[in-house]
């Protein structure tokens, strides 16, 4: 008998599947070469959506220190996209908030110290707070104060012992990766000085089910965002959403902007409630709104199949570009190993010399594609596909092609 699963936010019981991706390696956990022949274990990926407050959510199967260690490999520097994005958002924040060097900003998961080294430029400081030693000391080298921690309200309560108090919280793509979310929400309510505010990234769940974005989906996303749940969570925690930006990164995310409650200087915008009603109207308060994804997930799955198939019995070659954590999802959930995909590159030199998790293709230099000249180049972050065919421009001086395969299989 299944153990009964209950709702990370409102303990509701979970019944409603929203899509099951069938059983899946942790998708950042790269393979050394010497141990493919090892057992590598894999994990549900059945998400679920709750009948109470609608949020979509993976079950906590797997521990954070399991996902979330010193072997872990994202470091956030190695896409220039995102670091300009990062130097963006704080000439946004600077010049709207006027956070000078008597404030403090607050990074939560903050990875190589990619976006506080811009506030430090400016001489605002800083403080990261990362779980993952490895990319935590990258941040500390550079003169960024990291703390090696999960936050919560315990790490708030200690820091605020020590006299530290946030005028900005900022977190970028970590809410999804918080297993128990009122913990996290609850740390920010409790470390966030009386005036100041929160802001938060995160993919939206619109772009998800609309471009139907299934590779976002693996074990370190525990949940899938939209605004009404999101809202929902942070007014429990005595946080009033006052603003929301709809912008571009990773396929279509959220910055939403918080205040306490308390604070009724920052007056909430018509950004806010015109989000709001048009969620409600898509069908978001719906249980049957989020049964009809799984079936779109299986059509997606079935034409992507059949074009690698066709390609192949024309002889075509193909290879991957990336070894994005949402490849992974995406290459495991269609069965896809070297049959049909020689290898993969990426800049990133820690996933050099691996394989890709399950799927064991393995992960070379981008160099390699100069020496191989593949037919075609599937570009598994498909949220940066400008970029890379950018660096990659030279495959079309020889008619070589770039494929997507998110939102529907696409020859570039």
């Amino acid at each position: 008998m299944k153990n009964k699963i209950t709702c990370r936010f409102c303990k509701t019981p979970l019944k409603h599947t929203f899509v099951d991706l069938g059983m899946s390696p942790i998708a950042n956990n790269y393979v050394k070469n010497e141990d493919t022949d090892k057992m590598e274990p894999f994990y549900s990926l059945h998400v679920y959506v709750c009948s109470k407050c609608f949020l979509v959510q993976i079950p906590s199967t797997i521990s954070r220190d399991i996902i979330f260690n010193d072997q872990y490999a994202y470091y956030s520097s190695y896409s220039t996209s995102w670091l300009e994005h990062a130097k963006n958002y704080v000439e946004k924040m600077t010049n709207k908030f006027s956070f000078t060097k008597n404030s403090l900003v607050v990074e939560l998961a903050s990875n190589d110290g990619y976006l506080l080294q811009y506030f430090k430029e400016k001489q605002i400081p800083v403080l990261g707070i990362e779980p993952c030693a490895n990319v935590a000391k990258v941040a500390q080298k550079k003169g960024i104060p990291s703390l090696i921690k999960f936050f919560g309200v315990n790490t708030a309560k200690e820091l605020v012992k020590k006299g530290k108090k946030a005028d900005l919280i900022l977190g970028n793509n970590v809410l999804a990766h918080v297993p128990d979310v009122n913990d996290f929400v609850g740390g920010m309510k409790i470390l966030l000085n009386p005036k100041g505010i929160i802001t938060i990234e995160f993919p939206h769940l619109e772009k998800l089910v609309e471009h139907k974005q299934f590779d976002t989906i693996y074990h370190e996303h525990y949940s899938y965002f939209s605004f009404l749940a999101v809202e929902k969570i942070f007014a429990f925690h005595g946080i009033t959403l006052f603003d929301v930006e709809e912008i571009k990164t990773h396929g279509g995310s959220l910055r939403i902007y918080g205040r306490h409650t308390e604070n009724k200087k920052l007056k909430v915008t018509k950004n806010v409630t015109s989000l709001r009603d048009r969620e409600i109207k898509k069908g978001y308060k719906s249980i049957k709104f989020y049964q009809q994804f799984d079936k779109e997930v299986k059509k997606s799955k079935r034409n992507f199949l059949k074009f690698l198939i066709q390609t192949k019995k024309e002889g075509k070659t193909i290879v991957g570009y990336g070894a994005p954590a949402k490849g992974n999802t995406f290459l495991n959930y269609c069965g896809v190993r070297t049959d049909f995909i020689d290898y993969t590159v990426d800049k990133n030199p820690h996933k050099q010399g691996h394989v890709l998790p399950g799927v064991h293709i393995p992960i070379h230099d981008p160099k390699m594609i100069s020496k191989t000249k593949p037919d075609y180049i599937l570009i598994l972050p498909w949220n940066l596909k400008e970029e890379i065919m950018e660096q990659m421009h030279h495959i079309r001086q020889r008619n070589g092609k770039f494929i997507i395969a998110i939102p529907k299989v696409k020859v570039l």
